[in-house]
């Protein structure tokens, strides 16, 4: 029995109405570094930055919305398969978390050093964790700079 279908429509309807494109690829080399990297930005901007006796020190009362919103910038360079785009925002993520991290790091020691309180002050969960997803960030840029493009298959 002939087929009533010409052979290209029979292949179409066969796969199951789709043509046969190739898949985008979503994640780059080095989106797990910068997923790991923003989640942990995130979770730390969230916790307490400073414990002191009295109590602690939220990060969101602080500059802690500045590493929080680096942490999404992190997130979107993660999720988009451009290299270029991967590697601007990991040291952007990166580089700022490092810096208001390091600025509050600095305010705590100038603050101790000026009220002879040393040790009454102690940097928290929050602004340890955010000194390690800024590490991981800068560290992921560093390997997407370092490690070869690849072409794109055709």
């Amino acid at each position: 029995m002939a087929s009533t279908t010409s052979t290209p429509l029979g292949n179409l309807l066969r796969a199951g109405g789709r043509a046969g494109k190739p898949r985008k690829q979503i994640l780059h080399p080095g989106s797990v570094g910068l997923l790991v990297g923003a989640l942990t930005v995130i979770v730390g901007s969230m916790l307490p930055w400073v414990i002191t006796p009295v109590g602690t020190i939220n990060a969101l009362a602080g500059p802690g919305w500045l590493t929080m919103c680096a942490g999404f910038i992190a997130v979107a360079g993660a999720l988009i398969p451009r290299r270029w785009v991967a590697l601007s925002h990991s040291f952007m993520a990166g580089g700022t978390a490092a810096f208001v991290a390091g600025w509050q790091l600095l305010r705590l020691v100038q603050v101790s050093e000026a009220t002879d309180a040393w040790g009454q002050a102690m940097p928290g969960i929050g602004l340890v964790m955010t000194v390690g997803g800024a590490v991981i960030l800068l560290t992921t840029g560093v390997r997407l700079v370092r490690t070869p493009a690849v072409a794109p298959s055709s």
